[in-house]
């Protein structure tokens, strides 16, 4: 029989700036490693007010992880050391494996009505993979599949398999899904997940019951609680769930849909030098890789674009 995924713990996202004055929501970072292995980060940066997040990311360098960038509504203008321009729309994804090194800008410019909606995902690298060449992929949303489950959830498959349509993202060395989840009203979604494997989800709109759990604790990005949900069972937009080991997820809507990205990735198990953009194994690996971007010898495969 299988078992269910019980909660671990639950995060609820957190106001913070990056870049060059975005304002965005950090629903995990740097001080919950190696808690999400292989996973490093996780922004939110839905907003409605273009100055909160017009001026955007300007050319940065990065090694030794992949950046997810998730777009719902709005454009982001990308370009890197690649060669790579372009501009993800909503619905649109991109996976960038900044391996042994790129530098690259992301722009947000937002809709018509200056509304500006997606997510970032950081994922680790495994040392064997650090110094990777870089690579980029520009998914468009009509690349990625949705099905519609027997209860009726739809789900937008952008990596992993469900119900034997496979996400356009392959070939990616933490064996991750990454799926968008929209569960009906009154409907329950279930959902088989591979033991040993990292699995957390993240409520993007209304609320749902997770695990058919009626009273877990949630905590914030400290792990400190800051409510008993004793009270209240169910997971708000806007919160994480960061699930234990098991067979399978179990999400359940109850008087409107709850929709959420539900992420699942193989944990790497090896030492985290983290600073800034750069995620290495060791602190003079991280040295290294802030003297070569500050001497010129940083990219390693590729050219910076013009």
């Amino acid at each position: 029989m299988a078992e269910n995924r019980k909660i671990r713990k639950v995060f609820k996202s957190k106001p913070t700036i990056e870049g060059a004055g975005v304002h965005l929501r950090r629903v995990f970072g740097n001080s919950e490693v190696p808690l999400f292995d292989p996973f490093l980060l996780l922004d939110d940066f839905r907003n409605t007010d273009p100055r909160r997040y017009i001026k955007g990311f300007p050319w940065h360098p990065h090694r030794g992880i992949e950046t997810i960038t998730y777009v719902l509504r709005g454009d982001v203008e990308h370009g890197d050391s690649m060669g790579n321009k372009g501009v993800i729309t909503s619905g649109d994804m991109q996976w960038m494996t900044a391996g042994s090194g790129i530098i690259h800008q992301e722009m947000p410019r937002g809709d018509d009505d200056g509304a500006m909606e997606g997510f970032q995902l950081w994922a680790n690298l495994p040392k064997l993979h650090k110094m990777m060449d870089p690579r980029y992929r520009d998914i468009k949303s009509t690349q990625v599949p949705e099905v519609v489950t027997k209860s009726g959830a739809r789900v937008k498959v952008i990596c992993g398999v469900v119900e034997g349509k496979q996400g356009p993202v392959t070939d990616i060395v933490i064996d991750p899904e990454y799926l968008d989840v929209t569960v009906p009203a009154m409907s329950e979604f279930v959902h088989k997940t591979r033991r040993g494997h990292t699995v957390l989800a993240y409520v993007i709109s209304g609320n749902g019951v997770f695990c058919n759990e009626k009273n877990p604790f949630a905590y914030d990005a400290e792990g400190v609680n800051y409510f008993d949900m004793e009270r209240d069972p169910y997971i708000h937009n806007g919160t994480a769930v960061l699930f234990g080991d098991g067979d399978q997820v179990t999400v359940s809507a109850q008087d409107k849909p709850v929709r959420f990205l539900l992420i699942s990735g193989k944990p790497i198990g090896e030492p985290v030098a983290w600073y800034g953009p750069i995620v290495m194994n060791t602190e003079e690996e991280l040295q290294t890789a802030f003297e070569e971007y500050r001497d010129g010898t940083f990219i390693k495969y590729g050219r910076r674009s013009s």
